[in-house]
């Protein structure tokens, strides 16, 4: 497990975009100043971790791709996304469970809407340690003349969720205390676990993205095009 001391910053905007106002939304003034306070103030909630193994690529075929220690992932979307790539990345990021025991507090005090917020906020910084993780493995791809993919977790597109076992088992055993339910769902929940890959400047590594062949255009995780 690594804890990274890197202050993990909020974006306010994601925020309110996780709880339902977009750009022309008018905020009313009190809920901007209630936003405003918890992401200022809610750093020391969140112990952001991480947990990242670069292993081989062995093999990928169809839909199955093979990587060091014989860990099988299955899935068309991730095999395309790792056909041209040397090696993977796989990662656990976690901020803890001290946000989300907060928000269950509130909840149980009745105060839904700042629960609501604390539980964004949460999120937006889950997704903030994950970006601090990818920049990491970009640096070490970089070293090696080489570039990264974009990331994917299980349960995205048609990767199953259930695989989620096979990513735990892929980073050595190091879950900094991530627990999986029997529906393979992560504790704490505001954790994030994914695959990178790594592969040569003169392949399609940096450009691929699956969801260009996707017809779910409504889809919460749709890459930009």
């Amino acid at each position: 497990m690594l804890v990274t001391k890197e202050r993990i910053d909020i974006d306010r905007q994601q925020v309110l975009r996780s709880i339902g106002y977009g750009t022309d939304c008018k905020l009313p003034t009190r809920l901007a100043s209630l936003v405003d306070d918890y992401v200022e103030n809610v750093h020391n909630l969140i112990e952001p971790s991480y947990s990242c193994v670069v292993r081989d690529i062995n093999l990928v075929q169809d839909s199955r791709v093979i990587i060091d220690g014989s860990i099988i992932f299955e899935s068309k979307v991730i095999a395309s996304l790792l056909e041209q790539c040397e090696k993977a990345a796989v990662f656990l990021v976690t901020i803890g469970e001290h946000l989300e025991e907060m928000a269950y507090r509130l909840v149980e005090d009745g105060l839904i809407v700042q629960a609501t917020v604390l539980d964004a906020i949460g999120s937006v910084a889950a997704e903030g340690v994950a970006d601090f993780v990818q920049g990491r493995v970009r640096e070490i791809a970089d070293d090696r003349g080489l570039v990264i993919s974009q990331r994917f977790s299980p349960g995205c597109c048609d990767w199953d969720i259930c695989q989620q076992r096979r990513l735990f088992w892929a980073v050595g055993g190091d879950s900094m205390g991530i627990h999986l339910t029997d529906g393979c769902l992560m504790i704490p929940r505001k954790s994030i676990s994914g695959i990178i890959g790594i592969g040569p400047r003169d392949g399609n590594v940096e450009n691929c993205n699956p969801c260009k062949t996707c017809d779910k255009h409504n889809c919460h995780g749709r890459r930009g095009m």
